[in-house]
This record gives C-alpha cells, sequence and structure tokens, in this order.
C-alpha cells in the first residue's frame, strides 16, 4: 500500500530534534555536516524523500522565526506548517535549556570588522519577494512564556556587532567608489551615527558615483539571510521622506563568511512590519 503523506509523531519528533541539534552546534560556532544529519535521519523515516525533508526543516524555520528564534541558513522559512510542528519545536525548546544558554551567548557574542574580505563578492541580490501572504504578526501564538525570547531584538542590542557592521561597510563604500575612480567622493565618506549623533535615520553618507549624497542604514545579523531587523520609528520616517537617496545595507552572516544586499528607497515597501516596535520581516 502507498504510505500516507501525514507524517507521524514520532517521524516529527525525530525530525525536530535532529534539526534543533544541528542548529545548537551552528549557534555554537561548531561544525556539523547537513548532509551526512539528512542521510542519518532518512533512516529512521517513513520512506521520506529528500525533498520531503528539505521542506519539513524549512517549515521548522519558519516556526522559530515566529518564535523569535534564529534558524539555521539555508533552510529558508516556510510557513503553512502545522500547529502539531510547532507544539514540538516548543517542547523541544523548553526540555534543552542548553538552548536558550547557547542562544543568549550567540547574540551576546562581541565582534569585530573581518578581514581580508572580498569586496567584489560581498554584495548579493536580496532576498525574492515573497507570494504568501502573511499577517502583521505571527498567527501561530507561543504557548509559553519561556520560549518567546525575542533573540533578533537581543542582538540588535549587540553594539560591538553594529559598530563592526557599520566599519565593514564603510570600507566597502571607500571600496565601490575608489574603484569607480571617484577618489575624491571616496574621501568624503562620513560615519554620521559617530560624527553626529544616531538619531539621523541613517548611519553613513556617501555618494552614487554622479555626486548625488547616498544615505545608508546598516543593519548586521551573524544569522540568515532572511533574519527579521529592528527600524526605529525615526528610520522608517527618513527612508520615506529620502526615498531616492535611501539605502539599507542588510550584512548577514558576519562572523563566517559576510554579505551584503540593499534594499533601496523606503522600507516599508521591502517589508512586512510590526507597526508597535517595527519588526521588519522581508516579504
Amino acid at each position: 500500500m502507498p504510505r500516507a503523506d501525514r507524517w507521524s509523531n514520532e517521524e516529527i519528533a525525530l525530525t525536530v530534534a535532529d534539526y534543533m541539534k544541528m542548529l545548537t552546534l551552528e549557534l555554537a560556532g561548531q561544525r556539523y555536516n547537513k548532509s551526512a544529519h539528512r542521510r542519518k535521519l532518512l533512516e529512521n523515516l517513513n520512506n521520506r524523500s529528500n525533498a520531503a525533508v528539505e521542506l519539513k526543516h524549512q517549515n521548522i524555520s519558519a516556526v522559530l522565526r515566529d518564535l523569535n528564534c534564529f534558524w539555521i541558513p539555508g533552510y529558508k522559512p516556510r510557513s503553512n506548517y502545522q500547529e502539531a510542528l510547532a507544539i514540538y519545536v516548543e517542547d523541544w525548546i523548553a526540555s534543552h535549556p542548553e538552548f536558550d544558554r547557547i542562544s543568549q551567548a550567540a547574540v551576546e557574542q562581541p565582534a569585530t570588522v573581518p578581514s581580508s574580505v572580498e569586496f567584489s563578492r560581498l554584495v548579493v541580490e536580496a532576498p525574492s519577494t515573497s507570494a504568501e501572504i502573511r499577517e502583521p504578526s505571527s498567527a501561530y501564538h507561543p504557548q509559553r512564556a519561556a520560549s518567546r525570547r525575542d533573540y533578533v531584538a537581543q542582538e540588535a542590542r549587540n553594539s560591538a556587532l553594529g559598530n563592526a557592521g557599520e566599519l565593514l561597510v564603510l570600507e566597502y563604500e571607500e571600496y565601490r567608489l575608489r574603484s569607480a575612480g571617484e577618489i575624491t567622493l571616496a574621501n568624503r565618506i562620513e560615519h554620521v551615527s559617530q560624527s553626529k549623533g544616531d538619531g539621523l535615520g541613517y548611519d553613513i553618507l556617501s555618494f552614487e558615483t554622479s555626486g548625488k549624497e547616498r544615505f545608508i542604514e546598516v543593519k548586521t545579523t551573524a544569522f540568515a539571510k532572511e533574519t527579521p531587523f529592528y527600524a526605529s520609528r525615526n528610520e522608517v520616517s527618513f527612508s520615506s521622506d529620502f526615498q531616492s537617496q535611501f539605502q539599507l545595507y542588510r550584512l548577514f552572516e558576519f562572523r563566517r563568511s559576510p554579505k551584503l544586499f540593499s534594499l533601496k528607497g523606503s522600507i516599508s515597501d521591502h517589508c512586512h512590519m510590526d507597526a508597535a516596535n517595527f519588526l521588519c520581516r522581508l516579504r
């Protein structure tokens, strides 16, 4: 008889446990092999395909996103998951207090500007716009206060990480303009969040090759490309008022292998925004 597509409770539990083991290693900065984990997991599942496991991993990433946790880079969050899956993820977190300790250490870890960054390969495409319709906040409501950790907000308060990201962008902007032969403009780049304060609505004053001012707000994460970020009311307002000159630079996987994508114009054009505190999830 052909097997049913519905995953059993045992399959869900095994898959969640294996994913969370990999994520714990990721947060701790320890090496692991995704392919080896998947092969071993498949041996214990009910004749599942690689694609089915990949989809379940993406569903788990979406659960973690909706719990304001981080997830494994490469497993892009995919919603429309069953509530049963979310409950298994919450149960795992509740029964493994070391996950919280490791997550806390990861978001609080100091950072410095990485050396030997190949600026010609730093910039990548922004995540593709999702056709998925999402409410401003998650439709799934966590059952346990203990699992409602806002690690994204905690990382946003990591001033060493934020400053390191801004310094890397300063280096990149100088490289970009010097590579275009605009030495004078490169010399005029200003780290305004340091020279004038952090209330302007952007961090770095740079320039187009035409000489037009470019206002850059930098958001840095050590984690996945699609990780949400927080924007202040002032930043959102400024990005709307200066749409033709504003760019948000999103640095991700900063400690492992930093990459950058930019969002041009108003932040609200690119993100689903929680109106209470402007948690921005890429569309």
